[in-house]
C-alpha cells in the first residue's frame, strides 16, 4: 500500500518541523507532502529541510484548496490511501496507524478521528462546542447517520477517495460539506476515537465572528447539496 500523508500548512514554521518528524516516527514507510498554502514564512523551506515534499500555492487558497492539491498530487501518483494531518501539531501522528487500519482491511471508505466518540482530554471553546453539536446535528438529520465529530481535519481515505477528492472538494471550511457529498456517493464513514492537542504554536484562525460565518455558510452549503440530491434522485 502506498501511503500519502498530507499536511495542508499556512504559517506554521514553529510547528511543521516536529509533525513531519512525528510522522515520519509513525509511519515511516509514508511518503510526506506539505502543501504550502501562501506561507509568508519559512514553512516552505523548513519542511524541504525535514525532507517532506512540497506543493508550492501561489497565494493562501484556504484548507479546500489546500487539500485538493494534495488529493491531486494523490490521484496523479496513484497513492491507495492518503491521511490528513494538520501543520498546526494538534494532530497526533500516533494515532494515524488506528485511523488507517478500516481502510486497509476495507471496512471503511473514509475514517475519521474523533474527539467525540469517547471521552478524551480535548477541552474546545463553548463556541466551537454549540458548533460542533450543531453540526453533528445537522448531518444526522440530512443523511440519516450519526457522527459526532464533522469538523474533525484528521481523515484518512482510500483510492476511491482520492480519485473523487481529486475532482470534487469544497473550497471553503470542507471538512463538514464532504460528510453530505461522500453519503449521496454511498461511500462508507467511520469514526473512531484519538486524543488531540493544543496547537502547538502560532493562532487559530477561526475566531467568534468567523465561527458564525462558518455556520451559516457550511449550513446553506449542506442544505443546498441536500436540495440537488433530492431532485437528482426524482
Amino acid at each position: 500500500m502506498k501511503i500519502l500523508v498530507i499536511i495542508p500548512a499556512y504559517n506554521e514554521e514553529k510547528s511543521i518541523a516536529s509533525v513531519i518528524r512525528q510522522v515520519r516516527q509513525h509511519v515511516p514507510e509514508a511518503d510526506i507532502l506539505v502543501v504550502n498554502d501562501g506561507s509568508r514564512d519559512n514553512t516552505a523551506a523548513i519542511s524541504r529541510e525535514e525532507g517532506a515534499l512540497v506543493a508550492n500555492l501561489p497565494f493562501n487558497l484556504g484548507i479546500g484548496g489546500a487539500m485538493q492539491t494534495g488529493y491531486l498530487y494523490a490521484y496523479n501518483k496513484q497513492y491507495d490511501v492518503a491521511v490528513q494531518v494538520d501543520g498546526d501539531g494538534q494532530h497526533d501522528p500516533a494515532y494515524i496507524r488506528k485511523i488507517l487500519e478500516p481502510v486497509f482491511s476495507g471496512e471503511a471508505d473514509m475514517v475519521i478521528g474523533s474527539r467525540y466518540v469517547e471521552t478524551t482530554s480535548y477541552k474546545s471553546s463553548l463556541t466551537r462546542r454549540t458548533g460542533m453539536i450543531f453540526f453533528s446535528a445537522l448531518v444526522s438529520l440530512l443523511t440519516g447517520k450519526k457522527i459526532k465529530d464533522t469538523t474533525s481535519g484528521f481523515r484518512a481515505v482510500n483510492k476511491e477517495i482520492i480519485e473523487y477528492f481529486s475532482r470534487h472538494y469544497p473550497s471553503d471550511y470542507p471538512e463538514v460539506d464532504v460528510l453530505l457529498k461522500l453519503h449521496r456517493k454511498k461511500f462508507r464513514v467511520m469514526e473512531l476515537p484519538v486524543e488531540m492537542r493544543r496547537r502547538s504554536a502560532g493562532n487559530s484562525s477561526i475566531t467568534p465572528f468567523r465561527s458564525v460565518y462558518y455556520m451559516v455558510k457550511v449550513s446553506f452549503s449542506l442544505l443546498i447539496e441536500s436540495i440537488r440530491s433530492t431532485k437528482a434522485m426524482k
